[in-house]
């Protein structure tokens, strides 16, 4: 009997079980093992339960314009077929699928949610992504909005040359409206300032305003007819997982052992080893111990500074370039509360008439705070009592040993709750039921520093002939989920055709033109 290939995939989030799977379900010549640092899968994609109230760490929707993605996820949870908790007692109109399961009585189940995201500015609601809509132009008032109008029609004529991140967003959205929307949130997000980060970014996440949708938009108020589409399309609405996206990534890691592979928690990976441009061991540590495994193929999702800081054989100058990779660190404070002083003023029934935001992006120079999730509205199946209290993810950017970063769970409760009531989204009579801190390392690559230098870093490794680079952090990449399992699919593409040029794989989420069609999701 031939002796199976061993496969070591370092990672157990997104990337790294698509690629686990796919390689197992696709191929039976291999043996797979993937080593993951946490004792949980799904990376940050992972959920928090925390007092009978489950946590998502940076907001996680699932849409993609990839039926295989789409496919992909489906086929492990199903969508539903009956209204949800919310929608029942709402009585709200939702679209169910023939025969999927009902979320009140089987839980391996994806929602169908409306996208519903805005900026809170001087105590307003914008919508986001930015729209030059009818209540954009209210909120703002008339001065406001001729400035921006002027603002905007000027970059339609004239564009700065794009040479970074604060560039790319004047030539989009005019320089008044990149100044109230972009520029200080930015900050808030990479500690550095837009004009020191690379344009590469926006031109992954951020859509650009349409004149066409703003003289729909106001012409349709002028003639007192809505602006809708009958058919919601899954940009307007997105699934989401019953109790969360760590609930879907459980199932894959579930799907994944079926299928024979191994999944050892625990693990930190420590050194990788090649020789002669090729991986031979990976060393990695677990409960104290450092043990050693010998790998025919490497595929790692683990963030290139230290993957590249625990090889040998690498050249001085592919190592500075790799320490010299940045990231952002991100802190979720939950808050479960009795009531929230902002007011639901849409026309979107919710539970306790709640504002019906999943997120709301913190655009207020005042406070740290970068969003606000609400748990109830991703999912009332995420909340214990969702008609009696409100679940909040208050969100912080940050960096690893910084004085935001070492503060305990009771001074980040005290801090979170403090924010709130500045800007009018709490006030001091709210109660504060529960409280709970999650901190997440590496959470976000950053387009700065030695950044500008990773083609040489990506070409480098290319040499390496059995080691693939995925996901977010193992491209250094800010990608959404469907893009880091398209990095897997990729890759296992290429390690069952023997192809020797792995090049293609840092191509996935650099089309510019995919991303503005989407429009913006941070994720």
């Amino acid at each position: 009997m031939e002796t199976k290939k061993k496969v070591i995939i370092i990672g157990a989030g997104p990337a790294g079980l698509t690629a686990g799977c796919e390689l197992l379900r696709r191929s039976d010549e291999y043996e797979v093992l993937i080593l993951e640092e946490e004792p949980v899968p799904g990376g940050i994609s992972k959920t928090i339960l925390s007092d009978g109230n489950r946590m998502d760490l940076g907001g996680h929707r699932f849409f993609s314009k990839n039926q295989q993605v789409m496919d992909w996820w489906t086929q492990l949870l199903p969508v539903q077929g009956a209204p949800s908790f919310d929608d029942k007692v709402l009585k709200r109109e939702h679209e169910e699928k023939e025969g999927g399961p009902d979320p009140e009585k089987e839980d391996l189940v994806f929602l169908k949610r409306q996208r519903i995201s805005r900026i809170y500015y001087n105590q307003k609601f914008f919508d986001y992504p930015i729209k030059m809509n009818w209540n954009t132009i209210r909120n703002m008032g008339f001065l406001t909005t001729v400035q921006a109008g002027l603002s905007y029609i000027k970059t339609l004529f004239w564009k700065h040359p794009e040479q970074s991140l604060e560039d790319f967003y004047i030539n989009r959205f005019g320089k008044k409206l990149y100044r109230m929307f972009f520029e200080d949130y930015t900050e808030k997000l990479w500690g550095r300032h837009p004009s020191e980060i690379s344009p590469d970014w926006g031109a992954q996440r951020v859509k650009g305003l349409s004149i066409v949708a703003l003289i729909k938009d106001v012409l349709g108020k002028l003639i007192k007819k809505e602006n809708r589409n009958v058919e919601t399309s899954l940009i307007e609405s997105f699934y989401y997982p019953k109790f969360g996206p760590g609930q879907l990534w459980q199932e894959a890691a579930r799907q994944f052992e079926t299928l024979g592979g191994k999944i050892d928690y625990g693990c930190k990976v420590s050194q990788v080893l090649q020789k002669e441009n090729h991986i031979t061991d990976v060393i990695f540590v677990k409960e104290g111990k450092t043990e050693k495994m010998e790998a025919d193929i490497l595929l790692s999702s683990m963030p290139l500074c230290d993957l590249i800081g625990g090889m040998n054989q690498v050249p001085e100058s592919i190592q500075q370039i790799a320490k010299g990779l940045p990231y952002r660190d991100f802190v979720t404070v939950g808050l479960l509360v009795d009531r929230l002083k902002i007011k639901n003023e849409t026309s979107r029934k919710t539970l306790g008439d709640i504002v019906p935001d999943c997120w709301i992006y913190v655009q207020d120079r005042s406070v740290r705070m970068g969003r606000i999730q609400i748990f109830n509205n991703w999912s009332p199946y995420m909340v214990e009592k969702p008609e009696q209290t409100v679940w909040l993810g208050l969100e912080y950017f940050c960096r690893e040993g910084d004085p935001m970063w070492s503060m305990t769970e009771e001074e980040w409760k005290e801090f979170g709750f403090q924010e709130l009531v500045q800007m009018g989204v709490a006030d001091k009579d709210t109660k504060v039921l529960h409280a709970h801190c999650e901190k997440v390392k590496k959470a976000y690559p950053a387009y700065f520093d030695t950044y500008q230098d990773i083609k040489t870093l990506e070409n480098w490794i290319d040499q390496v002939d059995n080691l693939y680079c995925i996901g977010r952090n193992g491209q250094h990449r800010y990608n959404n989920m469907d893009h880091s399992m398209l990095t897997a699919f990729l890759a296992v593409d290429l390690i069952l055709s023997h192809a020797l040029d792995h090049s293609s794989l840092w191509n996935i989420n650099t089309e510019k033109e995919y991303h503005e069609e989407k429009g913006a999701e941070k994720k």
